[in-house]
């Protein structure tokens, strides 16, 4: 059982952002920006492209509707999307506010943020997805 799925199954928290009968999506706990959102189907596949065509053409219209609630609360003049897959044996899409390429670089130092902040930016995000 995946990290991800033990957040889904509430077992482990996290800052969700939004979720429907297919999929969660949550803060990074370690982001590159402020707002880096994780999208995960429930159904558990350890490779994107492994996933059937229903659940990845799902999964990129849920990701594109939370790009533009997180693009009406996080400045930033674009939201990129990133899928390495490697660091976890779930398929996940990162969705991460830029304002240039290197805004969403993973080798460089990750942001910390507070507790409140990460709480903060979840609420907004998720406010702005209803």
């Amino acid at each position: 059982m995946s990290i991800f799925r033990k957040i889904i199954n509430g077992e482990i928290p996290s800052y969700k952002v939004a979720e429907d009968e297919r999929f969660y999506a949550f803060l990074d706990i370690h982001p590159v920006a402020q707002g880096h959102v994780l999208v995960v189907p429930k159904k558990e596949t350890d490779y994107l492209f492994d996933l059937d065509d229903d659940t990845l053409s799902g999964m990129i219209l849920f990701s594109k509707r939370l790009a533009h609630a997180m693009k009406e609360v996080i400045a930033c003049k674009r939201i990129a999307v990133t899928v390495i897959g490697l660091e976890v044996p779930h398929a996940h899409i990162h969705l991460i506010p830029i304002n240039k390429e290197s805004d969403c670089s993973f080798n460089g130092p990750r942001k910390e943020l507070t507790p409140q902040a990460f709480e903060e930016t979840a609420r907004l995000i998720a406010n702005a997805y209803v």
